[in-house]
């Protein structure tokens, strides 16, 4: 078998990535996401709660916040539900964090039975912290 000095000097460099330019690709897309992302706040769920003269501030810093439209929808953290997996992630909830407080926001057009399910649903799941929000 016969060795050329051809075929020694051809061999072939292992492939290879550089993944510098591909993180900084990837950190330019994250900060144009964050800075283009909209978040969304209860107030573009079409809400108008109640107004009540000798309420209070409700500044708690961590909570569930759970919001009842006018036609009984619910909204837990401001992403729409229906009435089973609300009651799911309430239990859920229950189980993993029973302390903390639960601020609920219904429009002044929800029918009381809709707020007393809820807050029956909260109770039932040992989430007993609840604050009914106001103008």
């Amino acid at each position: 078998m016969e060795i050329t000095l051809h075929s020694i000097r051809r061999r072939r460099r292992s492939p290879a990535i550089n993944i510098v330019p591909l993180v900084d690709v990837l950190t330019v897309l994250l900060f144009f996401f964050l800075v283009t992302m909209q978040f969304k706040q209860v107030s573009t769920l079409n809400i108008t709660v109640p107004k009540i003269e000798t309420a209070g501030e409700n500044e708690i810093q961590e909570r569930i916040l759970i919001a009842l439209g006018s036609e009984g929808q619910i909204y837990l953290n401001d992403r729409p539900l229906e009435k089973s997996q609300f009651k799911a992630a309430i239990k859920l909830a229950g189980e993993l964090t029973p302390e903390l407080p639960i601020l609920l926001v219904a429009d002044e057009d929800v029918s009381l039975k809709f707020v007393t399910e809820v807050m029956d649903v909260c109770r039932s799941n040992q989430m007993n912290t609840i604050r009914l929000q106001s103008r």
